[in-house]
């Protein structure tokens, strides 16, 4: 039996035990012994030594630690130095103490008693260093790094070199924020989940960050996929790292990882989504409330369908260097439903329903989908309340004539058309023929085929010094306005009556 006593307690035992072990008979011994043996956690033998040994005369002074050798004299001098100094290191203040102190005595700011002097020129850098430690903490004010808190132990770090031989399944997740310029009050963000090794790409709209609601739409995305969901790998925000989404994965099996902290490279396949499909699809601007969360849930049941079905990416297949190039090279460009069914680990059935469901798709109708809700979510943007425009069963005969000619209309998704600029009606600076227009207007009347360069001239010729050659092109179209002007009199003759003449 072992049992653990403290060294007073042991003591004031032998001391109990000493006198009546000594008196008693060998049979008494053994039954004191053994009795001591178990109670003390002491071998036997050691039990004998103790109780048979004299006891010692105790000691009327006690034993005291090791001496300070440096007081709060010198304590006090070596922070007074070190702020001197402008906080150095130990080693760099044992260097420059002698320095320091002379320069400080002669100017007359410090007068060090000899003693303390000594104490503080002997010194090593490593007792400076702990004697200066509570000043530092308190100056520093700097709390000590706590290390990664119970949650963040639950989820290992997965950094970019650690997705080689990823499997379907394992995706990455993140947040998008339509916060537009001011990330504060309440606003819609979009939930994306992406597949590491197929791209497949889910989104859906979280009205709220609330913990509860985020693992409901991982929940409701994992029931969409046509895959079995292996592992989540998210970012450090406080929508992951918690417990609501950490027993989640435990209950349904997920592996859960996080990416490290200020590094979006550990997280490039997401990141690559949220430019190429969240930020496409719906732009920068702020969206607030519930009827933007529920367009947006429209749009991405759309742009699900066309992204996954009618969207081909690239993979990287293989990145080399060669001295200071760097040499990608890519396999041919396929959809994430395409790679699914050219995935042997992806069962027949499920291949069938992929296959199915792609030929029965219409993009053209999806396409049209998306543009209607891009036009829904930019007026919202602008604080318009409007109906969530309806599914049409109609044709889609306009829409596709307006494709043909779509590009001469620049941008054409609603979400990133930005406002127009006003036109320009007003000038910047006075017009340098103002003067001489009607002169000018005459020559024009009397000899219409003039151009510029000639009128100009004649200009130059009549003002001496008046007109430098940089207005030439001013007076160009001011002549080009004119000649559009009369062009209009001439065909609209009518609409242009003369003033009558006066006799």
């Amino acid at each position: 039996m072992s049992v653990s006593m403290t060294a007073p307690a042991r003591r004031e035992l032998v001391e109990a035990l000493r006198q009546r072990y000594a008196a008693a008979t060998r049979e008494e011994k053994v039954g004191i012994l053994t009795e001591f043996a178990s109670v003390s956690g002491l071998h036997r033998k050691s039990a004998i030594r103790v109780l048979n040994a004299e006891a010692e005369p105790e000691s009327p002074i006690k034993r005291a630690g090791r001496p300070r050798l440096y007081d709060q004299a010198v304590q006090q001098g070596l922070v007074t130095l070190w702020e001197a100094s402008d906080r150095v290191c130990g080693k760099r203040l044992k260097a420059l103490l002698p320095v320091l102190l002379t320069a400080l005595e002669k100017h007359g700011h410090m007068a060090v008693d000899p003693a303390v002097k000594t104490a503080l020129l002997t010194l090593s850098a490593a007792t400076m260093d702990r004697l200066l430690a509570p000043t530092r903490l308190v100056a520093s004010a700097r709390r000590k790094s706590r290390g990664p808190s119970r949650l963040r132990r639950k989820m290992p770090l997965r950094t970019f070199a650690d997705w080689g031989g990823a499997r379907i399944g394992e995706m990455e997740m993140d947040l998008v924020a339509h916060c537009g310029t001011m990330n504060a009050g309440s606003y819609v963000s979009s939930l994306v989940m992406t597949d590491v090794v197929s791209g497949w790409t889910e989104c859906a709209p979280v009205v709220v960050r609330s913990r509860e609601l985020i693992v409901d739409t991982v929940e409701r995305l994992r029931q969409a996929l046509p895959f079995a969901l292996l592992s989540l790998d998210t970012d450090n925000g406080v929508g992951f790292v918690n417990e609501v989404l950490v027993e989640y994965c435990a209950k349904h099996g997920l592996g859960l990882t996080r990416s490290r902290p200020y590094l979006k490279n550990d997280q490039a396949w997401i990141e690559q989504k949220n430019g190429s499909v969240v930020r496409r699809m719906v732009g920068y601007a702020r969206l607030e409330g519930i009827a933007a969360g529920q367009a947006l849930g429209r749009l991405y049941t759309a742009s699900r369908l066309f992204v996954n079905f009618f969207q081909p990416s690239f993979k990287l297949a293989e990145k080399r260097r060669e001295g200071s190039r760097i040499i990608k090279r890519y396999l041919a460009p396929a959809t994430p439903a395409a790679r699914l069914m050219a995935a042997e680990c992806i069962p027949s059935e499920v291949k069938a329903r992929l296959k199915n469901l792609g030929d029965s798709l219409d993009p053209l109708r999806l396409l049209d989908e998306i543009r209607a809700m891009q036009h829904h979510l930019a007026a919202l943007a602008r604080g318009e309340r409007m109906h969530t425009p309806v599914v049409r069963d109609s044709g889609l005969t306009e829409f596709l004539a307006g494709l043909a000619l779509a590009w001469k209309a620049g941008e054409v998704r609603p979400t990133h058309t930005l406002k127009p600029r006003p036109a320009r009606t007003w000038r910047s600076r006075k017009d340098p023929f103002e003067e001489v227009w009607s002169e000018i207007t005459i020559w024009l009347e009397a000899e219409p085929d003039q151009i510029g360069v000639e009128l100009f001239a004649r200009l130059q010729r009549a003002y001496p010094g008046r007109f430098p050659d940089g207005q030439l092109r001013t007076l160009q179209r001011r002549l080009a306005d004119w000649r559009l002007t009369a062009a209009s009199r001439l065909v609209f003759r009518d609409l242009h009556p003369q003033p009558p003449v006066q006799t």
